[in-house]
């Protein structure tokens, strides 16, 4: 018999756990220090995104010059 299910494991958290998850980030960090969290995690997703799509032009450049030079 299997006691661990999967889905439980990777399920998103319910209304109840995303206050009680709120409640935890506020208290371990203070109201104050949120929107500084919250400032310094959209530049990194904007750092990583602006870095990916550098990397695909990058890949695509070199594919269209490959493409090129086999003509």
């Amino acid at each position: 018999m299997n006691l661990i299910n999967p889905q439980l494991l990777f399920s998103l958290p319910g209304g109840g756990e995303w206050i009680f998850i709120v409640l935890v980030v506020v208290l371990l960090f203070g109201a104050k220090k949120i929107p500084e969290l919250a400032r310094g995690l959209g530049r990194g997703i904007r750092e990583f995104k602006d870095a990916s799509k550098e990397i695909k032009s990058e890949i695509d450049k070199e594919a269209n010059e490959i493409k090129r030079l086999d003509n």
